[in-house]
């Protein structure tokens, strides 16, 4: 990384400061009068630095005081330039055309647009006077600077210039010389490796959860799972197939040579200078090994809970959960439903300085700053339980548990909750109330769960309707009518839909959001639960509380134009 670059995560050089403006005062200083950092903060990273010899806002960064967008904004004020979000900017090809790949990484440049003769340029460090020049000789433009963080500049480098090839054009150089490709190509520095890298660097870019390489008799067929839903990506001849799903497995560290049983492994891919990692699984099939690559976030949840699709009726209830002192919350709903994220981002609400909090997972998917996180490993004898029995020596105010699978952690979570420790988990139901029974049929006595539950929250992610092609639908009226829903619908009733548009890939839907149900649990339910009366009084019971369930807040978020009825019925019924 040269200077210049580094410039960004620390002071401007004191040639510019003196020429443009007065000494202006140190990096620290500016942090810690602004509340960023702390003394104590900025006099460990201030030893690092006369240690390391590194600059201080990269210090600051590695050591996970600010983040990358804090030193930036406050570099960006300091050159006077704006901050821009590379990573949500559309940039035109013919703008890209105007910087070689190799100019761009080499400055840590990206251009952004082209108008009147100037063309508008992020940077990484404001004050690169080098790149500055470089960029205008090369374009042969005036230069309008930008910033923006180094790490969001290198990953919109790597999704906006695609390693030079379309995924057919690596196809197209592995086949034209008639020679297959074989395992051994897959160790190599071959068009193999480059595809490869390819399909992951499209699911990343495309948001895809999971990337599913699916053999079948004559082909190798590519799909992404974006916003809960499989689509086609690509279809690849077969001849590929023994050599992409090696290149897989090494990349996994899996045993190649074993086709017949299932194996597991994973994957660390840089993405730009994004980390990102890949859970595989193999299964052998009819026509070969199938593979599914999960996406986990190695970069952590910045999410607020109504960025999630929680409004101010949701978070209210969510943060009165993880504000308590003890207790168990729990988040319901089927695989693939957004627990684990609505968990951690509760999680980041609860004040780490004053609580001691630990997590157990399995695997652990997002990383938290100090928060101790822990890898359960059945193969080694450290399951859920054994983890949660040794966690609870650790002194900890609050455990987060990844999933309750069984009777033991089920009851040790429940009896924790009851000695002064807030305990938050998931578990597989369909719906809020039905989080009692199965606790029940899981071992926990009757009469430990009014005390030892909090809350709990039902979840279901729906498809959000595209921004760019949202458009009212005609006959609202008569969709609530033909659904059975004019019970639930009162006064006029106005729905929307996507028509389909190139930002949304002509599904009519970007991203997604969470449609919910809130239990609270309170004095009330402590007889009906040691009673065991039926779920139906328990849902009575909690719609007496004021409980909306999810069918209701799903229509309520489709009346609101945020999602579409039908993709409400779709997850719900």
């Amino acid at each position: 990384m040269t200077t210049s670059a580094n410039l960004t995560l620390a002071e401007p050089s004191e040639e510019v400061a003196v020429d443009a403006r007065p000494a202006s005062k140190p990096l620290g200083t500016r942090l810690l009068e602004a509340g960023l950092i702390t003394e104590a903060q900025l006099d460990l990273a201030l030893r690092e630095q006369r240690r390391q010899g590194k600059l201080l806002g990269e210090l600051l960064i590695e050591l996970g005081f600010v983040s990358a967008e804090v030193i930036t904004n406050s570099v960006a004020s300091e050159a006077r330039t704006d901050v821009v979000d590379v990573l949500r900017t559309v940039i035109d090809d013919d703008v890209l055309e105007l910087v070689s790949y190799e100019a761009a990484a080499r400055h840590k440049l990206i251009p952004i647009s082209l108008q009147d003769g100037v063309v508008t340029a992020a940077l990484a460090d404001a004050f690169n006077v080098v790149a500055i020049d470089a960029l205008e000789k090369e374009t042969g433009y005036a230069v309008r600077v930008v910033t923006a963080p180094e790490a969001h500049i290198l990953e919109a480098l790597a999704r906006h210039y695609a390693q030079g090839r379309s995924i057919n054009d690596t196809i197209d150089l592995i086949m034209q010389d008639g020679m297959l490709p074989s395992e051994d190509d897959a160790a190599a520095e071959s068009p193999l490796v480059r595809l490869v890298d390819q399909l992951i660097a499209l699911g990343i870019k495309q948001g895809a959860t999971d990337i599913h390489i699916e053999p079948e008799e004559k082909i190798v067929r590519i799909r992404l799972r974006v916003d809960g839903v499989l689509r086609q990506e690509a279809l690849l001849p077969k001849p590929i197939q023994a050599a992409l799903t090696a290149r897989v497995k090494l990349m996994a560290d899996l045993n190649i040579t074993e086709k017949r049983t299932p194996q597991d492994g994973r994957i660390h891919f840089l993405f730009g200078q994004s980390k990102v990692d890949l859970r595989v699984s193999t299964l052998p099939t009819n026509h070969g090994e199938s593979l599914v690559l999960r996406v986990l976030d190695g970069g952590g949840v910045t999410l607020g809970l109504t960025d999630l699709g929680y409004g101010e009726r949701g978070c209210e209830p969510l943060q009165d959960f993880v504000d308590r002192p003890y207790g168990m919350v729990l988040v319901t709903g089927p695989t693939g439903s957004g627990k684990t994220t609505t968990l951690y981002t509760a999680l980041q609400q609860i004040d780490a300085d004053t609580r001691s909090i630990f997590t157990l997972e399995d695997p652990i998917e997002y990383s938290l700053q100090m928060i101790r996180q822990t890898q359960v490993k059945p193969e080694v004898g450290m399951d859920f339980a054994t983890g949660l029995r040794a966690l609870l020596r650790q002194d900890p105010d609050v455990i987060l548990i990844g999933e309750i699978r069984d009777v033991e952690t089920a009851q040790l979570a429940a009896r924790a909750s009851l000695t002064g420790h807030l305990v938050l988990s998931t578990l597989h139901t369909n719906d809020a109330i039905g989080v009692i029974p199965r606790l029940i049929d899981m071992g926990v006595e009757r009469y430990l769960l009014p005390g030892a539950l909090s809350g709990i929250v039902g979840q279901r992610l729906v498809r959000k309707i595209c921004g760019h092609c949202k458009e009212e639908v005609a006959d609202a009226e008569r969709l609530i009518s033909q659904a059975n829903l004019t019970d639930l619908v009162t006064g006029s009733v106005q729905l929307w839909r996507g028509a389909g548009c190139a930002n949304c890939s002509g599904d009519g839907y970007k991203g997604r959001l969470a449609i919910y149900e809130i239990l609270k649990i309170d004095h009330r339910f402590h007889t009906p639960i040691v009673e065991a009366a039926p779920s139906s009084e328990l849902l009575a019971l909690a719609r007496a509380g004021g409980m909306k369930t999810m069918l209701e807040n799903g229509i309520a978020k489709a009346l609101a134009g945020e999602t579409t009825l039908e993709e409400v019925l779709r997850v719900i019924r």
